[in-house]
């Protein structure tokens, strides 16, 4: 194989995708399965704070860069598909498209939403160790961020599983339709569902909504619920 040829191209494309992605996904597992959980412990909320100021500032910008070039990769390969005429209405570009719909709003979460939240809630433990007044907008701030970390996580489940079903799954890749009446209701109705739960994240902390993904057993069901109710809306209106 050239890797100077189409084929190179696409294999170093999905390569730094998935070392991005990893990157990314790896530290978004540790923020909301080990480090938030253990902060709610005795000896971590002891920690908290020297935890914030020493290690959350390392750990978010591999955090906000992996998703990035998560982001940047898959946008490159999506647009190499379609020079190469791939439709927009194909199975393949149905599965990747929905999952990158999902990828593209964890990367407005973590950039738009998560990182600046977090800049507040280091600035606020930086400034109370060093014997200043607590920020009273940093804990509302933190709420924000761990909600829209946890819709992150959530997003994630289904994300994957349509990643890897575009290249892998070829029986329901063969299986979606190309009417375009069926694919226009499809997406009506993933837009509204997906839309609801980003909603949900942006709205703020306190509703009733969010209570499940207050659990990381709360947050891993709905992810797979999320999932199941993607694969049925192909499954009837793409079939």
């Amino acid at each position: 194989m050239d890797i100077f040829s189409v084929e190179g191209w696409f294999v170093l494309l999905r390569w730094f995708h998935v070392l991005a992605g990893i990157t990314w996904i790896g530290v978004l597992y540790y923020f909301n399965f080990i480090q938030t959980p253990f902060f709610g412990t005795e000896l971590g909320g002891g920690a908290k704070s020297a935890i914030t100021r020493g290690l959350v500032p390392n750990a978010l910008w591999w955090f906000r860069w992996g998703a990035m070039f998560t982001f940047v990769t898959g946008l490159l390969i999506i647009i190499s598909k379609m020079m190469q005429g791939t439709g927009l209405g194909s199975g393949y570009m149905t599965l990747i498209l929905t999952g990158a719909l999902m990828g593209t709003l964890m990367w407005a979460n973590v950039w738009f939403v998560i990182w600046p939240a977090q800049q507040v809630v280091i600035a606020n433990a930086e400034r109370v160790s060093g014997g200043g007044d607590p920020d009273p907008s940093a804990a509302g701030r933190a709420a924000r961020a761990g909600l829209a970390s946890r819709t992150n996580t959530l997003f994630s489940i289904p994300m994957l599983f349509f990643m890897v079903a575009a290249a892998n799954f070829n029986s329901l890749v063969a299986g979606i339709g190309m009417g375009e009446a069926n694919l226009s209701a499809y997406w009506v109705c993933a837009l509204a569902v997906i839309g609801l739960v980003e909603a949900n994240a942006l709205i703020g902390s306190g509703l009733p909504t969010q209570k499940p993904l207050g659990t990381v057993s709360g947050t891993i069901h709905i992810g797979l619920g999320l999932t199941v109710v993607l694969y049925l809306l192909q499954s009837i209106l793409l079939s």
